[in-house]
């Protein structure tokens, strides 16, 4: 399972860069999010970039984002793709997704002279709504759904600045 992630993880990136460039995507905006992690309970601060769209309704939108609390720091990097129902971006819209990333766990137990970090890889299930605005920007809500070795659960809310 291990080496299905680390070929994901390194493959999927190229293929979709390599899509992206294609259909003339690229960089688009960023923006901030910020929520709550479940197991480990953490409050999480990261941050987006959209990428463009794959397809008409499929955009790449890589994360990365920082959890603290519950004795651990997690950081993360997640290269996520999500599904828009809708093409019109003024109205609510709901979107489903998933993404694959890499996770760094800094445990602390007391011990901070000993090692206590971990290298994981993970997997995410995500859905949330979103609502394009007249100035191009966008709100959103989000929860995410951990797969393999990441938080198990998620709840963030963010904003995208159009460039």
């Amino acid at each position: 399972m291990r080496k299905l992630l680390v070929i994901s993880v390194t493959v999927v990136p190229a293929m979709a860069t390599t899509a992206l460039a294609q259909r003339g995507g690229g960089y688009h905006g960023w923006g901030p999010r910020v929520g709550l992690n479940v197991n480990p309970d953490q409050v999480h601060f990261g941050a987006h970039i959209d990428l463009g769209n794959l397809s008409d309704r499929l955009r790449l939108q890589p994360n990365f984002g920082v959890g603290l609390g519950d004795d651990v720091t997690v950081g993360e990097i997640n290269f996520e793709v999500n599904y828009r129902f809708r093409g019109r971006w003024d109205v609510w819209t709901p979107y489903l997704g998933g993404g694959l990333g890499v996770l760094f766990y800094d445990h602390d137990n007391g011990r901070r002279h000993y090692d206590n970090s971990d290298t994981e890889f993970g997997a995410t299930f995500l859905g949330g709504i979103e609502k394009g605005l007249a100035s191009g920007d966008r709100f959103f809500l989000e929860a995410k759904l951990g797969l393999v070795d990441t938080p198990d659960l998620k709840f963030l809310i963010g904003w995208t600045f159009w460039r």
